[in-house]
C-alpha cells in the first residue's frame, strides 16, 4: 500500500505541473528569446516529448536517487534539498519540542484541576493560542525580541549563519523566534487534544480501578489516563508534525531562513518545473512515511491491534 501511494502521488504531482499555465522553456529562455530558441531549449528539457515518456523519464531517475538537476541554478535538486533541510527540519523539531512542552502539561492541568475558574482560564488560553497566526505571532516576537528592533533585543531576527551547524549557538539563536512562533499555535492544538483525550480517559473504569487499588485521582491520571491516552497523542504527535512541514514555510520567509520553504517558493515562483516537482515528490513522501510510522507506533502501544491483526489472519486462513 505504501509503494502505490508512492506511485499515485507522483503521479498526481507530474500531472498538477503540468496543468500549469505557461511554457516553462518560455520562462527560462526569456522574453527576448527567438522561437527557435524556446524550441531547442524545450528538446533540450525534454518538454518536446509526450506526458508518459516524461514521466517513464522522472520515475526512473528516482528509482536510481537522481531527483533531477534545476534549470535555474544548474545544481542537482539532492544537494540543494539536503543544503535546506538542516534548516527546516531542526526548526521543525524544535517548534514541535516547544508544542509539547506547552500543550501536554496544560492539557493534563486542565484535567486535573476542579476549579471551574482555572478551567475556564485554560480553555481561553487554547482559545487564544491557537487561534494567533504564525505570521502575526513571528511579528510580534520581532517587536519584542529581535535584535536591532526589538524591545529586549534577545536574539537575531533575519537569515542564518554563513558557518551553518559549525558554530551552534548562533543557528540555534537564528531559529528560536520562529520555532516560538510557530510553538504556540501547535502547543494550543496539542493542549485541546491532551485535554480532551485524558479528559475521556479519567472517566473510564481504568482510573476508577486504579483509584480503588489506592492511587489518588492525580496519580491515576498521570499514571493510567495518561498512558491509556497515548495512541491517540501519538496521531496528535504526527499530524501536528505534518502540519508544521508546511506552516514553517510561512515563518521562513518572515525570518528570512533559507530553507525547504524559501526553496521551492523560489522555485515555483522561477517555474523549475525539475525542482519543484521533485521538491513536492519528496514533501508527500514525508506525509506517507509520517502516516506509516503513527501506524507502526501505534501497534507498539496498543495490543489490541496486534491481537487484532492476528485474529482476523486465523479467521481468513
Amino acid at each position: 500500500m505504501f509503494i502505490a501511494a508512492l506511485a499515485g502521488l507522483s503521479l498526481l504531482v507530474f500531472l498538477a505541473l503540468r496543468i500549469l499555465p505557461g511554457d516553462v522553456a518560455a520562462v527560462i529562455a526569456g522574453t527576448k528569446a527567438t522561437p527557435e530558441r524556446i524550441a531547442a531549449l524545450r528538446s533540450q528539457l525534454g518538454l518536446d516529448r509526450s506526458y508518459p515518456a516524461q514521466y517513464a523519464d522522472w520515475i526512473l531517475d528516482l528509482l536510481h536517487g537522481d531527483f533531477g538537476t534545476s534549470v535555474i541554478s544548474g545544481r542537482s535538486v539532492a544537494s540543494q534539498v539536503a543544503e535546506r533541510v538542516g534548516i527546516t527540519f531542526p526548526l521543525i523539531v524544535m517548534s514541535l519540542a516547544i508544542a509539547l512542552v506547552i500543550g501536554l502539561p496544560l492539557g493534563c492541568a486542565a484535567v486535573l484541576t476542579r476549579n471551574p475558574h482555572l478551567r475556564g482560564l485554560f480553555h481561553v488560553i487554547a482559545i487564544v493560542a491557537g487561534a494567533i497566526p504564525a505570521l502575526w505571532g513571528g511579528l510580534l516576537l520581532i517587536l519584542l525580541f529581535a535584535r536591532g528592533s526589538g524591545l529586549f533585543g534577545l536574539f537575531p531576527s533575519q537569515g542564518f549563519p554563513d558557518e551553518g551547524w559549525s558554530d551552534p549557538s548562533s543557528a540555534l539563536s537564528s531559529l528560536v523566534l520562529p520555532s516560538v512562533a510557530t510553538g504556540i499555535t501547535a502547543g494550543a492544538s496539542v493542549m485541546r487534544y491532551t485535554r480532551a483525550a485524558v479528559g475521556d480517559m479519567a472517566s473510564s473504569q481504568a482510573v476508577d480501578m486504579a483509584m480503588a487499588c489506592g492511587m489518588t485521582r492525580k496519580q491515576a491520571i498521570l499514571k493510567v489516563a495518561l498512558r491509556l491516552a497515548t495512541p491517540q497523542l501519538v496521531s496528535v504527535i504526527g499530524l501536528t508534525f505534518a502540519h508544521m512541514v508546511t506552516g514553517v514555510m510561512v515563518v521562513e520567509n518572515l525570518f528570512a531562513l533559507p530553507g525547504l520553504g524559501a526553496m521551492l517558493v523560489t522555485d515555483v515562483g522561477n517555474r523549475d518545473l525539475t525542482s519543484v516537482q521533485s521538491e513536492l515528490f519528496l514533501l508527500a513522501a514525508l506525509f506517507l512515511l509520517l502516516g506509516f510510522a503513527v501506524d507502526l507506533a501505534h501497534r507498539a502501544l496498543d495490543p489490541r491491534l496486534k491481537s487484532a491483526g492476528v485474529g482476523s489472519q486465523e479467521v481468513s486462513a
